[in-house]
């Protein structure tokens, strides 16, 4: 029996699954960091900081090694084309005041400090000992370490390094200076590495300046963006508490056609379907209400009347008949009722068997004979080949007793009903034709809706729904072909091996 109770959530049988507590719902004023607008705007704000870092720790030193190397690069070249010049000068023997004069004017061409150092032999092999010459002041020349130079004396070729001198860095290029194939000095053009500092770090604070907009810039764009999209969630939410309220008359306005477009849509489709079921189910109530008490009603005033009453054995008679038969309308709209929560329930077992749909066929229409006889129609079995399917055949009378009952109770007196078996591209077919006005265009689309009912004759609207799960358990199908004097049932099932007989 259905009750009514407080605003919530309701299943197909008009059963409320559960009250929606509005104590989880948090309102939509109250934003915490776990909101989605905070979180998508955070979430953008460290895709950008994590740009800006990797940009940072990777462009800023590869950016000072390629500049330094570009300038070591520059200083071999230089030492290249002016070594041969210094070797010329030292194996002539000449003096210290041309010599200081030569090295000067080869600062002056190419911008890089020259030095000249001698070579002795050490422990370790030659080293550079002394300073002979330099293009500025001689007693800074000694300062350096000159890691370049050793390595050109002990090798013969040229060398190059980095070297911070108080607390500056100096990029150094050596180039050995032979006498009769031994190295006897080596000539080191150096140069100031403070230009590729300042550049490095005008590059770096121009990064970090560009990483600081960016990183606002983003988190604004991502705040904004995200509280677009909290903003449209939020009227899902909205528009789910007013169906939560049973309130269907609001759609979700369809603003984009991205995912959250096509949750509005597929929200809208929702909506309407639930409002349909809500009608539905409204006037099942009322259509359950109206069969309970009629039969009821009338069952009361019977009893009364037996009671109070002595009617003579004729009007006992017929007293009795119509009292079985209002028992009889009570017992199917609580069998309907039954068997639509056991399906919401999966409480129904399905077994798999062969079903001759021939005899099931001849067997309902010699079971619906007195009624066809009492609605003036006539119910016929078309002869055809043996048609056996795979399904559960207490099922499958189940569903032709619907469908029968269905073209009984749906058409006027005089209608003929046709019931067919047959076999088509390995699937078993049973029909049930009629040849009474048809079912209206739009009610076809919502004949197998529960609680639906698509005329005034009554009844709960529950058969053919339970018809067509039955049939979709089993596998198989259950369609309605309709027109202008023919309406056709369809109950089409996998096919099976025919059962021996003998």
């Amino acid at each position: 029996m259905l009750r009514l109770r407080a605003p919530g959530v309701w299943s197909l049988t008009g059963r409320q699954v559960g009250p929606v507590n509005r104590d989880l719902v948090a309102p939509a004023s109250e934003v915490s960091v776990n909101s989605v607008r905070n979180r998508l705007a955070l979430l953008f704000f460290a895709i950008v900081a994590a740009a800006v870092g990797f940009i940072y720790l990777y462009v800023v030193p590869q950016l000072r090694s390629s500049l330094t190397a570009e300038q070591l690069r520059r200083l071999e070249a230089v030492g290249s084309e002016q070594g041969a010049r210094l070797d010329a000068a030292m194996t002539a023997g000449i003096s210290q005041q041309r010599l200081r004069a030569l090295v000067r004017g080869i600062d002056q061409r190419t911008g890089s400090r020259v030095t000249v150092l001698g070579v002795r032999e050490g422990d370790s092999g030659p080293q550079p000992s002394f300073v002979v010459a330099d293009s500025e002041l001689e007693r800074t020349a000694v300062l350096p370490g000159y890691p370049a130079a050793s390595v050109a004396a002990a090798t013969g070729s040229a060398a190059s390094a980095v070297e911070t001198v108080g607390g500056e860095r100096r990029g150094e290029s050596a180039i050995a200076l032979s006498d009769e194939g031994e190295p006897r000095w080596v000539a080191v053009f150096s140069t100031d590495l403070a230009d590729v500092d300042d550049n490095v770090d005008l590059i770096r604070r121009q990064i970090l300046i560009a990483g600081t907009i960016a990183l606002l810039a983003a988190l604004g764009a991502g705040w904004l963006v995200a509280r677009a999209h909290a903003r449209r969630l939020r009227r899902l939410e909205k528009a789910a508490e007013k169906i939560a309220d049973g309130d269907f008359s609001t759609p979700i306005p369809v603003d984009s056609s991205d995912e959250v477009g096509q949750l509005a849509v597929t929200f809208n489709e929702m909506q309407k379907r639930l409002e349909r079921l809500d009608s539905a189910r409204r006037e099942f109530i009322a259509n359950a209400s109206h069969e309970l008490r009629t039969p009821i009603f009338s069952l009361s005033g019977f009893v009364e009347l037996l009671e109070d009453d002595d009617p003579d054995p004729e009007a006992r008679a017929e007293f009795v008949r119509t009292m079985r038969e209002q028992v009889a309308r009570l017992d199917k709209l609580t069998v309907n009722l039954l068997d639509l929560s056991k399906l919401d329930a999966d409480a129904i077992q399905i077994r798999r068997e062969p079903v001759e749909l021939g005899d099931v066929a001849r067997r309902l229409a010699g079971e619906f004979g007195p009624a066809a006889e009492r609605h003036e129609s006539a119910i016929e079995v078309g002869e055809g080949a043996a048609a056996a399917a795979a399904a559960d055949p207490d099922r499958v009378a189940q569903i032709m007793r619907i469908l029968i009952d269905n073209a009984l109770t749906h058409t006027p007196e005089g209608t003929t009903i046709k019931v067919g078996a047959h076999i088509d591209n390995g699937s078993a077919s049973l029909v049930v034709a009629d040849d009474g006005p048809g079912i209206e265009l739009r009610a076809r689309e919502r004949v197998f809706e529960r609680f639906y009912t698509g005329d005034e004759v009554g009844g709960s609207g529950l058969g053919l729904a339970i018809a067509r799960e039955l049939a979709l358990r089993m596998d198989g199908t259950l369609e309605l072909r309709s027109r202008r004097g023919r309406t056709e049932f369809e109950l089409r099932l996998p096919a099976g091996a025919a059962r021996s007989r003998g």
